[in-house]
Protein backbone atom coordinates (compact mmCIF):
# COMPACT_ATOMS: atom_id res chain seq x y z
CA UNK A 1 0.00 0.00 0.00
CA UNK A 2 1.05 3.56 -0.23
CA UNK A 3 2.93 5.82 2.17
CA UNK A 4 0.07 7.62 4.10
CA UNK A 5 -0.58 11.21 2.44
CA UNK A 6 -0.34 14.23 4.34
CA UNK A 7 -3.45 15.71 3.35
CA UNK A 8 -4.67 12.39 5.32
CA UNK A 9 -2.69 13.13 8.11
CA UNK A 10 -4.39 16.27 8.27
CA UNK A 11 -7.74 14.93 7.35
CA UNK A 12 -6.99 12.14 10.64
CA UNK A 13 -6.64 15.33 12.85
CA UNK A 14 -9.56 17.07 12.08
CA UNK A 15 -11.59 13.78 12.95
CA UNK A 16 -10.06 13.04 16.16
CA UNK A 17 -10.55 16.99 16.98
CA UNK A 18 -12.13 17.36 20.92
CA UNK A 19 -10.41 14.00 21.35
CA UNK A 20 -7.39 13.47 23.71
CA UNK A 21 -5.77 11.25 20.58
CA UNK A 22 -2.77 12.97 19.17
CA UNK A 23 -1.30 12.00 15.64
CA UNK A 24 2.30 12.01 15.54
CA UNK A 25 3.68 11.84 11.69
CA UNK A 26 7.31 12.73 10.05
CA UNK A 27 8.78 16.03 11.05
CA UNK A 28 7.09 15.96 14.69
CA UNK A 29 9.65 15.89 17.97
CA UNK A 30 7.86 12.44 18.89
CA UNK A 31 8.21 11.22 15.63
CA UNK A 32 11.69 8.94 15.99
CA UNK A 33 10.54 7.55 19.59
CA UNK A 34 6.88 6.59 18.56
CA UNK A 35 8.24 4.30 15.69
CA UNK A 36 10.73 2.43 18.25
CA UNK A 37 10.32 -1.01 18.91
CA UNK A 38 12.03 -3.30 21.77
CA UNK A 39 13.58 -4.84 18.29
CA UNK A 40 15.18 -2.69 16.17
CA UNK A 41 14.32 -4.78 13.41
CA UNK A 42 10.70 -3.85 13.56
CA UNK A 43 11.34 -0.20 13.40
CA UNK A 44 9.73 1.36 9.92
CA UNK A 45 8.79 4.47 8.75
CA UNK A 46 4.97 4.77 9.63
CA UNK A 47 3.02 7.17 7.77
CA UNK A 48 1.20 8.13 10.81
CA UNK A 49 1.41 7.04 14.50
CA UNK A 50 -1.67 7.43 16.65
CA UNK A 51 -1.40 7.66 20.55
CA UNK A 52 -5.00 6.84 21.57
CA UNK A 53 -6.43 7.39 24.80
CA UNK A 54 -9.67 5.48 24.84
CA UNK A 55 -11.65 2.89 22.82
CA UNK A 56 -13.83 4.84 20.97
CA UNK A 57 -10.72 6.39 19.73
CA UNK A 58 -9.71 3.33 18.41
CA UNK A 59 -13.20 2.66 16.53
CA UNK A 60 -12.51 6.10 15.17
CA UNK A 61 -9.03 5.64 13.28
CA UNK A 62 -10.59 2.34 12.36
CA UNK A 63 -13.28 3.56 10.89
CA UNK A 64 -10.92 6.28 8.95
CA UNK A 65 -8.39 3.75 7.90
CA UNK A 66 -10.87 1.04 6.47
CA UNK A 67 -13.15 4.10 4.79
CA UNK A 68 -9.36 5.73 3.23
CA UNK A 69 -8.23 2.17 2.65
CA UNK A 70 -4.99 2.84 4.66
CA UNK A 71 -3.28 0.02 5.85
CA UNK A 72 -2.92 -0.23 9.82
CA UNK A 73 -1.59 -1.72 13.04
CA UNK A 74 -1.75 -1.89 16.19
CA UNK A 75 1.24 -1.75 19.03
CA UNK A 76 0.66 -2.52 22.23
CA UNK A 77 3.81 -3.66 24.26
CA UNK A 78 5.71 -3.23 21.00
CA UNK A 79 7.47 -6.75 21.81
CA UNK A 80 6.73 -8.24 18.68
CA UNK A 81 9.64 -9.42 16.41
CA UNK A 82 7.67 -10.47 13.30
CA UNK A 83 7.13 -6.73 13.46
CA UNK A 84 3.09 -7.01 13.45
CA UNK A 85 3.28 -3.86 15.78
CA UNK A 86 5.03 -1.58 12.56
CA UNK A 87 4.03 -0.42 9.12
CA UNK A 88 5.96 1.15 6.36
CA UNK A 89 3.70 4.33 5.58
CA UNK A 90 0.30 3.31 7.09
CA UNK A 91 -1.39 4.06 10.58
CA UNK A 92 0.23 2.49 13.67
CA UNK A 93 -2.92 2.27 16.65
CA UNK A 94 -0.55 2.77 19.52
CA UNK A 95 -1.98 2.11 23.05
CA UNK A 96 0.78 3.48 24.80
CA UNK A 97 -0.95 5.85 26.51
CA UNK A 98 -4.09 3.38 27.83
CA UNK A 99 -1.85 2.14 30.69
CA UNK A 100 -4.23 2.40 33.34
CA UNK A 101 -4.46 -0.57 35.73
CA UNK A 102 -7.81 -0.63 38.27
CA UNK A 103 -7.65 -3.30 40.85
CA UNK A 104 -11.38 -4.02 42.78
CA UNK A 105 -10.23 -5.54 45.96
CA UNK A 106 -14.27 -6.69 46.79
CA UNK A 107 -15.02 -8.37 43.90
CA UNK A 108 -10.81 -9.81 43.75
CA UNK A 109 -11.20 -8.76 39.59
CA UNK A 110 -8.58 -6.29 37.58
CA UNK A 111 -9.54 -4.07 34.47
CA UNK A 112 -6.54 -3.33 32.39
CA UNK A 113 -6.02 -1.40 29.12
CA UNK A 114 -4.56 -2.77 26.69
CA UNK A 115 -1.90 -0.78 26.72
CA UNK A 116 -0.27 -1.69 30.09
CA UNK A 117 2.48 -3.95 30.98
CA UNK A 118 2.56 -6.72 33.44
CA UNK A 119 4.82 -3.65 35.87
CA UNK A 120 1.87 -1.84 35.55
CA UNK A 121 -0.23 -4.37 36.97
CA UNK A 122 1.44 -5.79 39.72
CA UNK A 123 2.04 -2.27 41.03
CA UNK A 124 -1.80 -2.06 40.89
CA UNK A 125 -2.09 -5.35 42.60
CA UNK A 126 0.72 -5.54 45.07
CA UNK A 127 -1.12 -3.03 47.54
CA UNK A 128 -3.84 -5.06 48.04
CA UNK A 129 -2.31 -8.63 48.61
CA UNK A 130 -3.22 -9.62 45.16
CA UNK A 131 -1.83 -11.05 42.11
CA UNK A 132 -3.01 -11.54 38.46
CA UNK A 133 -1.41 -14.82 36.55
CA UNK A 134 0.72 -12.70 34.11
CA UNK A 135 3.75 -13.62 32.01
CA UNK A 136 7.43 -14.72 33.35
CA UNK A 137 8.64 -11.00 32.48
CA UNK A 138 7.06 -7.96 33.72
CA UNK A 139 7.99 -5.36 30.93
CA UNK A 140 5.77 -7.39 28.08
CA UNK A 141 2.48 -5.90 27.09
CA UNK A 142 -0.53 -7.40 28.83
CA UNK A 143 -2.73 -7.46 25.97
CA UNK A 144 -0.29 -9.46 23.63
CA UNK A 145 1.19 -11.94 26.31
CA UNK A 146 -2.89 -12.82 27.10
CA UNK A 147 -4.37 -13.53 23.88
CA UNK A 148 -2.21 -15.52 22.62
CA UNK A 149 -2.70 -18.04 25.48
CA UNK A 150 -0.23 -16.29 28.02
CA UNK A 151 2.12 -18.52 30.71
CA UNK A 152 3.68 -17.05 33.57
CA UNK A 153 4.84 -18.57 37.26
CA UNK A 154 1.54 -19.39 38.91
CA UNK A 155 0.65 -21.00 35.51
CA UNK A 156 1.31 -24.09 37.90
CA UNK A 157 -1.24 -22.91 40.65
CA UNK A 158 -4.24 -21.38 37.93
CA UNK A 159 -3.75 -22.14 34.38
CA UNK A 160 -3.04 -19.77 31.52
CA UNK A 161 -3.46 -16.39 31.71
CA UNK A 162 -6.24 -16.31 29.53
CA UNK A 163 -8.05 -19.27 31.92
CA UNK A 164 -8.17 -16.54 34.00
CA UNK A 165 -9.72 -14.02 31.65
CA UNK A 166 -13.07 -12.48 32.70
CA UNK A 167 -14.11 -10.50 29.71
CA UNK A 168 -12.76 -8.03 27.30
CA UNK A 169 -13.91 -4.66 25.23
CA UNK A 170 -12.41 -4.78 22.28
CA UNK A 171 -13.16 -2.68 18.34
CA UNK A 172 -13.77 -5.17 15.73
CA UNK A 173 -12.50 -4.59 11.74
CA UNK A 174 -15.72 -2.47 11.04
CA UNK A 175 -14.91 -0.45 14.20
CA UNK A 176 -17.85 -1.41 15.61
CA UNK A 177 -17.03 -1.93 19.67
CA UNK A 178 -18.13 -5.01 21.43
CA UNK A 179 -17.60 -6.61 24.81
CA UNK A 180 -16.85 -10.57 24.68
CA UNK A 181 -17.01 -12.80 27.63
CA UNK A 182 -18.55 -15.84 28.80
CA UNK A 183 -22.19 -15.26 28.51
CA UNK A 184 -21.60 -11.87 25.90
CA UNK A 185 -20.76 -12.83 22.19
CA UNK A 186 -19.14 -16.21 23.85
CA UNK A 187 -18.50 -17.40 20.65
CA UNK A 188 -16.03 -14.14 19.79
CA UNK A 189 -15.24 -14.98 23.62
CA UNK A 190 -13.90 -18.14 22.66
CA UNK A 191 -11.35 -16.74 19.87
CA UNK A 192 -9.87 -13.93 21.43
CA UNK A 193 -8.98 -16.78 24.27
CA UNK A 194 -5.73 -17.53 22.23
CA UNK A 195 -6.23 -15.76 18.61
CA UNK A 196 -7.37 -12.63 19.81
CA UNK A 197 -4.93 -10.62 18.00
CA UNK A 198 -6.58 -11.91 14.39
CA UNK A 199 -9.82 -10.84 15.73
CA UNK A 200 -9.52 -6.76 16.81
CA UNK A 201 -8.12 -4.14 18.95
CA UNK A 202 -8.66 -5.59 22.69
CA UNK A 203 -8.39 -2.26 24.71
CA UNK A 204 -9.70 -3.49 28.22
CA UNK A 205 -9.13 -6.83 30.04
CA UNK A 206 -10.68 -7.97 32.97
CA UNK A 207 -8.96 -10.69 34.83
CA UNK A 208 -10.18 -12.36 37.91
CA UNK A 209 -7.14 -12.10 40.76
CA UNK A 210 -5.73 -14.10 43.90
CA UNK A 211 -4.92 -13.42 47.22
CA UNK A 212 -0.96 -13.45 47.69
CA UNK A 213 0.20 -11.21 50.96
CA UNK A 214 3.56 -13.15 51.61
CA UNK A 215 7.10 -13.49 49.63
CA UNK A 216 7.67 -15.87 47.48
CA UNK A 217 10.82 -17.98 46.07
CA UNK A 218 13.10 -16.75 43.27
CA UNK A 219 16.49 -15.87 41.55
CA UNK A 220 19.15 -16.40 38.52
CA UNK A 221 21.57 -19.16 39.01
CA UNK A 222 24.93 -19.73 36.74
CA UNK A 223 26.60 -22.76 36.10
CA UNK A 224 29.33 -23.74 34.31
CA UNK A 225 28.88 -26.28 31.53
CA UNK A 226 30.07 -29.11 33.40
CA UNK A 227 27.24 -29.09 35.30
CA UNK A 228 24.76 -29.12 32.62
CA UNK A 229 23.67 -33.14 33.19
CA UNK A 230 23.42 -32.14 36.96
CA UNK A 231 20.92 -29.24 36.09
CA UNK A 232 19.10 -31.95 33.11
CA UNK A 233 19.18 -34.51 36.01
CA UNK A 234 17.06 -31.93 37.98
CA UNK A 235 14.87 -30.65 35.26
CA UNK A 236 14.02 -34.21 35.02
CA UNK A 237 12.99 -34.78 38.74
CA UNK A 238 11.27 -31.29 39.02
CA UNK A 239 8.86 -32.85 35.56
CA UNK A 240 8.28 -36.31 38.20
CA UNK A 241 7.63 -33.91 40.90
CA UNK A 242 4.90 -31.57 39.20
CA UNK A 243 4.64 -29.49 42.08
CA UNK A 244 1.79 -26.59 41.33
CA UNK A 245 3.48 -24.09 43.22
CA UNK A 246 6.80 -24.31 41.65
CA UNK A 247 8.08 -23.55 38.06
CA UNK A 248 11.55 -23.77 36.66
CA UNK A 249 13.41 -22.03 33.77
CA UNK A 250 16.47 -23.75 32.42
CA UNK A 251 18.78 -22.64 29.57
CA UNK A 252 21.78 -20.93 28.46
CA UNK A 253 22.92 -17.64 27.50
CA UNK A 254 26.45 -16.17 27.50
CA UNK A 255 26.78 -13.52 30.48
CA UNK A 256 30.05 -10.95 30.01
CA UNK A 257 31.01 -12.00 33.70
CA UNK A 258 31.39 -15.77 32.92
CA UNK A 259 34.49 -16.70 30.20
CA UNK A 260 31.67 -19.08 28.57
CA UNK A 261 28.09 -20.00 27.65
CA UNK A 262 26.45 -20.40 30.98
CA UNK A 263 23.59 -22.89 31.96
CA UNK A 264 20.91 -20.53 33.35
CA UNK A 265 18.12 -21.55 35.77
CA UNK A 266 15.42 -19.32 37.24
CA UNK A 267 13.62 -20.68 39.91
CA UNK A 268 10.53 -19.73 41.38
CA UNK A 269 8.25 -21.56 44.41
CA UNK A 270 5.23 -19.84 45.93
CA UNK A 271 5.74 -21.17 49.79
CA UNK A 272 7.80 -20.72 52.74
CA UNK A 273 11.57 -20.60 52.51
CA UNK A 274 12.11 -24.06 53.70
CA UNK A 275 9.90 -25.73 51.25
CA UNK A 276 11.65 -23.62 48.84
CA UNK A 277 15.04 -24.44 49.23
CA UNK A 278 14.15 -28.30 50.27
CA UNK A 279 12.46 -28.64 46.83
CA UNK A 280 15.66 -26.97 44.73
CA UNK A 281 18.15 -28.56 47.20
CA UNK A 282 19.75 -30.28 44.00
CA UNK A 283 19.73 -27.39 41.48
CA UNK A 284 22.37 -25.41 44.64
CA UNK A 285 24.11 -28.38 45.41
CA UNK A 286 24.90 -28.30 41.58
CA UNK A 287 27.04 -25.22 42.71
CA UNK A 288 26.31 -22.50 40.96
CA UNK A 289 29.42 -19.70 40.14
CA UNK A 290 27.15 -16.84 40.17
CA UNK A 291 23.67 -15.83 41.35
CA UNK A 292 21.72 -16.22 44.27
CA UNK A 293 17.80 -17.03 45.28
CA UNK A 294 16.10 -15.75 48.02
CA UNK A 295 12.77 -14.74 49.22
CA UNK A 296 11.16 -11.46 47.73
CA UNK A 297 7.95 -9.90 46.20
CA UNK A 298 6.46 -11.10 43.34
CA UNK A 299 6.43 -8.15 41.72
CA UNK A 300 10.64 -8.09 42.35
CA UNK A 301 10.39 -12.29 41.34
CA UNK A 302 7.99 -10.88 38.18
CA UNK A 303 11.03 -8.38 36.83
CA UNK A 304 13.89 -10.87 36.81
CA UNK A 305 13.42 -12.87 33.51
CA UNK A 306 13.19 -9.38 31.67
CA UNK A 307 15.42 -9.80 28.63
CA UNK A 308 17.71 -6.75 28.45
CA UNK A 309 19.06 -4.81 26.72
CA UNK A 310 15.41 -2.90 26.26
CA UNK A 311 14.59 -1.16 23.95
CA UNK A 312 18.14 -1.10 22.16
CA UNK A 313 19.55 -3.83 19.54
CA UNK A 314 17.88 -5.96 17.03
CA UNK A 315 16.38 -9.20 18.45
CA UNK A 316 14.49 -12.46 17.09
CA UNK A 317 11.76 -14.37 19.24
CA UNK A 318 10.96 -18.16 18.18
CA UNK A 319 10.17 -21.18 20.10
CA UNK A 320 8.95 -25.04 20.19
CA UNK A 321 8.00 -27.06 22.93
CA UNK A 322 9.20 -30.56 24.23
CA UNK A 323 7.87 -33.40 26.32
CA UNK A 324 10.04 -34.48 29.25
CA UNK A 325 12.50 -36.30 30.15
CA UNK A 326 15.34 -34.46 28.88
CA UNK A 327 17.93 -36.39 27.58
CA UNK A 328 21.44 -35.05 28.69
CA UNK A 329 23.40 -35.63 25.53
CA UNK A 330 20.26 -34.25 23.03
CA UNK A 331 20.87 -30.81 25.82
CA UNK A 332 24.59 -31.14 25.48
CA UNK A 333 23.85 -30.82 21.56
CA UNK A 334 21.91 -28.13 21.98
CA UNK A 335 24.44 -26.42 24.08
CA UNK A 336 26.88 -26.59 21.90
CA UNK A 337 24.79 -25.86 18.71
CA UNK A 338 23.76 -22.31 20.75
CA UNK A 339 27.52 -21.79 22.29
CA UNK A 340 29.11 -21.90 18.63
CA UNK A 341 26.70 -18.97 17.74
CA UNK A 342 27.57 -16.84 20.86
CA UNK A 343 31.30 -17.55 19.83
CA UNK A 344 31.33 -17.18 16.26
CA UNK A 345 29.40 -13.71 16.11
CA UNK A 346 29.86 -10.51 17.93
CA UNK A 347 27.50 -8.77 20.76
CA UNK A 348 25.21 -11.52 20.45
CA UNK A 349 25.69 -12.42 24.71
CA UNK A 350 22.21 -11.46 26.01
CA UNK A 351 20.48 -13.93 23.72
CA UNK A 352 18.59 -16.93 25.27
CA UNK A 353 17.64 -20.28 24.69
CA UNK A 354 14.88 -20.90 27.63
CA UNK A 355 13.33 -24.46 28.59
CA UNK A 356 10.09 -23.08 30.52
CA UNK A 357 9.24 -25.60 32.92
CA UNK A 358 5.61 -24.58 34.54
CA UNK A 359 3.67 -27.09 35.66
CA UNK A 360 0.68 -28.27 33.18
CA UNK A 361 -1.74 -30.09 35.88
CA UNK A 362 -4.36 -27.21 35.45
CA UNK A 363 -3.92 -26.37 31.93
CA UNK A 364 -4.35 -29.84 30.29
CA UNK A 365 -7.73 -29.83 32.93
CA UNK A 366 -9.32 -27.07 30.53
CA UNK A 367 -10.64 -28.89 27.13
CA UNK A 368 -8.48 -28.54 23.88
CA UNK A 369 -11.79 -27.10 22.51
CA UNK A 370 -12.84 -24.73 25.39
CA UNK A 371 -11.13 -21.86 24.11
CA UNK A 372 -8.69 -21.40 20.95
CA UNK A 373 -5.63 -21.86 22.39
CA UNK A 374 -4.35 -25.69 21.61
CA UNK A 375 -1.39 -25.49 23.25
CA UNK A 376 -2.88 -27.41 25.88
CA UNK A 377 -0.62 -30.90 26.49
CA UNK A 378 1.51 -32.53 28.58
CA UNK A 379 5.02 -30.95 27.37
CA UNK A 380 6.76 -27.38 28.02
CA UNK A 381 7.62 -23.89 26.12
CA UNK A 382 10.69 -23.61 25.12
CA UNK A 383 11.52 -19.73 24.10
CA UNK A 384 14.24 -18.11 22.56
CA UNK A 385 15.65 -14.63 21.71
CA UNK A 386 18.15 -14.11 20.19
CA UNK A 387 20.42 -10.22 20.34
CA UNK A 388 22.49 -8.45 18.09
CA UNK A 389 23.64 -5.30 16.72
CA UNK A 390 24.50 -5.39 12.95
CA UNK A 391 21.59 -5.05 10.82
CA UNK A 392 23.93 -7.42 7.98
CA UNK A 393 23.07 -9.97 10.70
CA UNK A 394 19.65 -10.30 10.71
CA UNK A 395 19.43 -13.64 8.20
CA UNK A 396 22.18 -14.75 9.28
CA UNK A 397 20.90 -14.56 13.49
CA UNK A 398 17.58 -15.67 12.23
CA UNK A 399 19.24 -18.80 10.40
CA UNK A 400 21.13 -20.10 13.36
CA UNK A 401 17.92 -19.20 15.52
CA UNK A 402 15.79 -21.29 13.65
CA UNK A 403 18.24 -24.15 13.04
CA UNK A 404 18.55 -24.70 16.68
CA UNK A 405 14.46 -24.50 16.87
CA UNK A 406 14.10 -27.27 14.46
CA UNK A 407 17.01 -28.92 16.19
CA UNK A 408 15.04 -29.02 19.36
CA UNK A 409 11.06 -29.40 17.60
CA UNK A 410 12.55 -32.47 16.21
CA UNK A 411 13.33 -34.32 19.66
CA UNK A 412 10.32 -33.24 21.02
CA UNK A 413 7.86 -34.92 18.55
CA UNK A 414 8.91 -38.06 19.32
CA UNK A 415 6.12 -39.94 20.35
CA UNK A 416 3.60 -36.78 20.46
CA UNK A 417 0.22 -37.80 19.83
CA UNK A 418 -2.06 -36.70 16.79
CA UNK A 419 -3.22 -33.76 18.41
CA UNK A 420 0.00 -31.91 19.55
CA UNK A 421 0.51 -28.41 17.99
CA UNK A 422 4.21 -27.88 17.42
CA UNK A 423 4.51 -24.09 19.06
CA UNK A 424 3.27 -21.86 21.07
CA UNK A 425 1.08 -18.83 19.26
CA UNK A 426 3.18 -15.93 20.75
CA UNK A 427 6.73 -17.46 19.91
CA UNK A 428 6.09 -18.96 16.71
CA UNK A 429 7.46 -16.83 14.24
CA UNK A 430 5.94 -16.23 10.54
CA UNK A 431 6.94 -19.23 9.12
CA UNK A 432 4.87 -21.63 11.07
CA UNK A 433 1.88 -22.87 9.58
CA UNK A 434 -1.13 -21.89 11.47
CA UNK A 435 -2.15 -25.41 11.85
CA UNK A 436 0.83 -26.13 13.61
CA UNK A 437 -0.27 -23.99 15.93
CA UNK A 438 -4.20 -24.64 16.11
CA UNK A 439 -4.41 -27.32 15.36
CA UNK A 440 -8.12 -28.59 15.53
CA UNK A 441 -9.40 -25.14 15.93
CA UNK A 442 -8.45 -23.64 13.10
CA UNK A 443 -11.30 -24.93 11.18
CA UNK A 444 -13.92 -22.68 13.56
CA UNK A 445 -11.44 -20.17 14.22
CA UNK A 446 -12.20 -19.46 10.28
CA UNK A 447 -15.71 -19.48 10.73
CA UNK A 448 -15.49 -17.45 13.02
CA UNK A 449 -13.16 -15.04 11.23
CA UNK A 450 -15.36 -14.65 8.36
CA UNK A 451 -18.32 -13.51 10.83
CA UNK A 452 -16.19 -10.93 12.22
CA UNK A 453 -13.15 -9.94 10.70
CA UNK A 454 -14.61 -10.82 6.43
CA UNK A 455 -11.97 -8.88 4.96
CA UNK A 456 -9.23 -10.23 7.09
CA UNK A 457 -8.02 -6.73 8.02
CA UNK A 458 -6.31 -8.21 11.20
CA UNK A 459 -3.60 -10.49 9.77
CA UNK A 460 -0.56 -9.35 10.79
CA UNK A 461 -0.25 -11.37 13.69
CA UNK A 462 -1.26 -14.94 12.39
CA UNK A 463 -3.01 -14.86 9.07
CA UNK A 464 -5.92 -17.27 10.01
CA UNK A 465 -6.97 -17.81 6.69
CA UNK A 466 -4.18 -18.72 4.82
CA UNK A 467 -2.15 -21.57 5.55
CA UNK A 468 1.39 -19.81 5.52
CA UNK A 469 1.78 -16.71 7.67
CA UNK A 470 3.52 -13.74 7.11
CA UNK A 471 2.76 -13.52 3.14
CA UNK A 472 0.92 -9.48 3.59
CA UNK A 473 2.53 -6.61 4.40
CA UNK A 474 1.24 -3.39 6.24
Amino acid sequence: MPFLSYAHVLELQQQLEGTRARVICAGSDEYAESIKRWSDTCEKEAGAVVKVTSTSEVSEVIRFAREHRIAFVVEAGGHSTTGSSASHGGIVISLSEMRKVLTDPASKTVCVQGGATWQDVNSSTAPYGLVVVGATSSHTGVGGSTLGGGYGWLTGRYGLIIDNLLSVRMVLADGSIVEASETTSPDLFWAVRGAGQAFGVVTELVFRAYDLKHHVFGGVLYFTSDKLPEIVQFANEFHRRMDDRSGLLVGFTAPPFMEETAVVAIPFYNGSRDEAERFFEPLMLAQPVKGQVDMMSYTKLNAIANVEPSPEGRKSLNGTNIPLPLDTDFMRDVYNQFDQVMKDYRRVGNSVLVFELLPYTHIIEVPLDATACANRGRYYNVGSVFCWQDPDMDHKMQTEQQAIITRIDQFGSRGQDEHHVVAYANYAGHNTDVKDIFGENLERLQQLKKIYDPNNVFRKWHDLLHLKTGSHSG
